[in-house]
């Protein structure tokens, strides 16, 4: 009986667990693929940079901004008509990532700002000075130029959205939350509840392990 349930019980985890990295993983590219370009767009618009759109950039950060400011949980059933449209349901792993890639689009765009904003101004007027085109200096000087920092960014979007992963649960997102609410609330079952705290805390501890050395070899 014991035995039976243990098994039953790691596979629950094992397959919780692997959803969690689904979810995480899928929505970390997504947010990337269009978080990364927002935040080019908005330090390469900006006041006194190589394209100033003063403008413009004034709309995108607003609307930036708006985005960050809405907490996940709210976005999440927000825009569950969205989701369904997308994916043709609201609830479970694969709708999750929608509201998870939405709520860390604006997040990733921030950080990619921060990190482009460090790059020496010196580096880029040498650029200018050389005839580079904006593509260039952007692909081949602010990007190089700051990539350990963007690695670093990507690290803590990576430890943000395995948060937000464990809030989906709550709503059906499945993952590691989803195990916690139905079995250690729900159930009162506090060793579920244990378990799947310490592998959120492992999943975190990895990722800022990785982030950290890849950015520190970068560095080198």
């Amino acid at each position: 009986m014991w035995r039976s349930w243990t098994i039953a019980m790691f596979e629950l985890i094992w397959t919780a667990t692997w959803q969690s990295l689904y979810m995480v993983a899928i929505s970390t590219v997504l947010s990337y693929a269009f978080g990364l370009p927002l935040g080019i767009i908005l330090v390469t618009t900006s006041k006194g940079h190589i394209m100033e759109a003063r403008r413009f950039n004034a709309v995108l950060a607003a609307i930036i901004n708006a985005g960050r400011s809405i907490p996940f949980i709210i976005l999440m059933v927000a825009i569950i008509p969205f989701t369904r449209f997308l994916v043709g349901r609201s609830i479970g792993t694969t709708a999750s990532i929608v509201p998870l890639t939405v709520a860390a689009i604006p997040f990733v765009a921030r950080l990619v700002e921060q990190s482009l904003r460090e790059v020496d101004w010196g580096v880029i007027e040498a650029a200018l000075a050389m005839g580079a085109s904006p593509w260039q200096i952007i692909t081949k000087v602010l990007l190089p130029e700051s990539m350990s920092s963007l690695i670093l960014g990507a690290a803590i979007t990576t430890i943000t959205l395995i948060s937000y992963s464990a809030m989906a649960g709550v709503l059906g997102g499945g993952g590691l939350g989803d195990l916690a609410v139905r079995y250690g609330f729900y159930r009162y079952q506090e060793d579920v509840m244990l378990i799947t705290v310490a592998l959120l805390i492992i999943l975190v501890q990895v990722v800022q392990s990785i982030g950290d050395r890849l950015a520190a070899r970068l560095r080198r």
